[in-house]
């Protein structure tokens, strides 16, 4: 809505000390906004302009359509004469708002109000002693903010994590007072974007509210590590105000240059959608799309909102937006019968058929579909390590985790001894695949893919979702347990590791030994990037229990966050984290977040004195870390605010001593133990993999 501008007497002395300044908020010009606090009924203008006055009533109730003009410079004159039009405007007003229009210089024409001064490093102003009456919000609460905010709500995102900074203050706001939504302050934006990662594996999709351009940059390896692990996050930046873009001005928080879109440049090949708001015209369409796309296609989206926006209305919005609506997908059904024709022929003439499932199993929803199919096929499964907790651990036919040479006990025998191989969603990186050296044949695999199925060397399917695919593949296959068989004849259960003698230092295998009987339905396991992979892939996961990692981006750090996002969203299950020591001295601020949340997530802080992955891959002192006192730390961020308890461990006696306190006594606390081992203990896993992946790095160049 409009605001009014009324001509009255010159200013009183007695409200002189009255006057305070409120924040800009209409999208045509940068006038500095002052409302006497008293907020006495006249309400003076610029003594320049002369107007017949109007009697309040009637303005008010007329309630003229709002005249946004976007800084775009897209307007046209046809758009700038209908904020004016006398059909929109009680007649009465019209001189008034005319008499305003002129007092600013330039062609209204072309959509763009230009300042009566415009020297360099002033305010544009009409006068400066314009008072002028802030626009007044409707009733129903129809603003920018209002819109995005109840969004957010309505597509599951009921906490964003965000950063202060001056060009979002008024948007976190409107998301504050928004029914329904919590707003996590964050310690930097990196972990901000680190915890929309963690909240949306839990919650299906994620949110994050940062600062223009150093908030936006400082956030983007977070929104990258979402965009290689396939999550929805909603990334919002507080842009500048829409009056300042293409006036060649230099802004605060720039990299100095009078071109704004360098930020956006950024997040263009990291999001799947990009929505610059500067005028609210079509803020309400942006807004939709950028949401739904990013739900629609599981990857973020970058929405920027000019800092003078959040708290306008337009008759775009409504207190209650219609709900947001995506159009299903659906399969080629003609594609989807071939497809399925042909998978079918092709597994039902193998003779010991296996099944291995993929991370895009989650992009793809299809985590119902693919235990179905593994249900009534009675063909062995397994996972690839980025897809563990997306298949049902507990079933009698899981054979453990698919990693080549680094696999659990006798899966990889299984898996790489088949004729036929359905995997479902895979990723094969230099990671996954251990340097490239899975034993696999491309003849004999049936991959599929959340839209895509592609049976041996051809025929390929596209316009097929996996979920139809594999609801309607598991009614043709023939049932076929022979691999399962197999495996159950060559297998031999992994012996516990000895116990520590009394005063014996502890190790890591004794450590995830005790971990493991910590795990349940009402627990999640997050791992850090480094030997917590290969471990945490040891462990058997109960049903119901959660399990996170960050397998194609490896970001070291990442953890930390994503403790913070995925306990805030999954609020009935306590989060297990392993962190490495150099991984926690990147990210270990926002323990304070997760105290301020009064989370009681348990933190085993591995100290091994430095980057063991590193060191595994190639060793240089510069992998060597400071040693900090890690409880030391955590007890001065606690500072008696918060539930909070720590420990330091150095045997087995101390650790179960630590566990047992844990999960009794400080059961409802956020819980940090620090486990001291020593810097060569590793997994046997972390050794193979790490001289696989340098042999892949170190190839030399192919003869040119």
């Amino acid at each position: 809505m409009t605001h009014k501008v009324w001509p009255a007497k010159p200013r009183r002395k007695e409200h002189a000390k009255q006057v305070r300044r409120l924040p800009v908020c209409h999208p045509s010009h940068q006038t500095t906004i002052l409302h006497a606090a008293t907020a006495p009924k006249t309400v003076f203008s610029p003594s320049s302009i002369k107007a017949p006055q109007c009697p309040p009533p009637a303005c008010h109730n007329s309630q003229p359509k709002p005249r946004t003009i976007s800084a775009s410079h897209k307007q046209h004159k046809s758009k700038t004469s209908q904020a004016f039009a006398p059909s929109q405007t009680a007649p009465h007003c019209h001189l008034r708002l005319r008499a305003m229009e002129l007092a600013l210089v330039g062609n209204p024409s072309n959509g763009v109000a230009k300042p009566s001064c415009n020297s360099v490093g002033s305010l544009p102003v009409v006068s400066s002693n314009a008072v002028i009456h802030p626009p007044v919000t409707s009733a129903a609460g129809a603003t920018l903010g209002r819109h995005l905010a109840r969004r957010l709500v309505q597509i599951g995102a009921t906490d964003v994590f965000a950063v202060p900074g001056d060009f979002n203050l008024t948007l976190l706001d409107y998301l504050i007072a928004e029914p329904g939504l919590k707003l996590i302050g964050c310690c930097n934006e990196l972990n901000a974007g680190y915890a929309a990662d963690g909240y949306a594996r839990a919650r299906g999709v994620g949110a994050c509210a940062v600062t223009f351009t150093v908030g936006g940059l400082s956030v983007l390896n977070a929104i990258a590590g979402a965009y290689s692990e396939n999550l929805p996050v909603i990334c919002i930046v507080g842009g500048p105000n829409s009056n300042d873009y293409g006036t060649n001005r230099i802004l605060h928080h720039t990299i100095g240059l009078p071109d704004f879109s360098q930020e956006l440049r950024c997040f263009q090949t990291i999001t799947c959608y990009q929505a610059v708001i500067n005028n609210l015209d079509d803020a309400h369409e942006q807004i939709d799309t950028a949401i739904a796309t990013a739900l629609r296609e599981s990857k973020p989206v970058y929405i920027s909102v000019g800092c003078n926006l959040a708290g306008l209305s337009h008759p775009t919005f409504s207190r209650e937006p219609v709900p947001l609506f995506i159009s299903p997908r659906l399969s080629n059904k003609a594609n989807l019968e071939h497809a399925v024709e042909a998978a079918a022929d092709f597994l039902n003439k193998a003779v010991k058929p296996v099944m291995v499932g993929g991370p895009k199993i989650r992009v793809a929803k299809a985590k119902k579909a693919f235990a179905g199919i593994a249900e009534s096929s009675g063909y062995p499964f397994a996972v690839m390590p980025s897809a563990k907790g997306l298949v049902p651990e507990h079933h009698p036919r899981f054979i453990g985790t698919y990693w080549g040479a680094v696999s659990t006990t006798f899966c990889a025998e299984i898996v790489e001894s088949a004729d036929a191989y359905l995997f479902a969603g895979p990723i094969f990186n230099d990671y996954s695949s251990v340097g490239y050296s899975l034993l696999l044949k491309r003849e004999k695999a049936v991959i599929v893919q959340p839209d895509r199925v592609v049976v041996g060397n051809g025929p390929a399917f596209g316009c097929i979702l996996m979920t139809e695919f594999l609801d309607a593949l598991a009614k043709r296959l023939d049932r076929n347990t022979t691999a399962y068989d197999n495996y159950r004849r060559i297998f031999i259960p992994d012996r516990e590791p000895p116990n520590g003698q009394p005063d014996e230092p502890l190790r890591v295998n004794i450590l995830f030994k005790h971990i493991k009987e910590l795990l349940s339905g009402d627990t999640a396991i997050i791992a850090e990037t480094g030997d917590s992979w290969f471990n945490c892939q040891k462990l058997r996961l109960p049903e119901g229990c959660g399990y996170e990692f960050q397998m194609q981006y490896g970001s070291i750090g990442w953890s930390v966050g994503a403790t913070l996002g995925y306990a805030q969203a999954a609020k009935d299950k306590r989060v297990i984290s392993c962190i490495g020591d150099g991984s926690f001295q990147m990210t270990a601020q926002d323990v304070s977040t997760m105290l301020r949340c009064g989370q009681k997530s348990i933190i085993f802080l591995i100290n091994n004195g430095g980057y063991t992955i590193e060191v595994e891959i190639h060793d240089g002192p510069y992998n060597v870390i400071k040693n900090w006192d890690y409880t030391g730390l955590i007890d001065a961020i606690h500072n008696s605010d918060g539930n909070c308890w720590t420990k330091k461990v150095r045997t087995e006696e101390e650790l179960i001593e630590a566990i047992a306190t844990a999960t009794g006594a400080k059961k409802d606390c956020l819980c940090f133990i620090e486990i001291i081992v020593h810097k060569d203990d590793t997994s046997k896993e972390l050794l193979e993999w790490g001289s696989r992946v340098s042999a892949a790095n170190s190839r030399p160049p192919n003869p040119q």
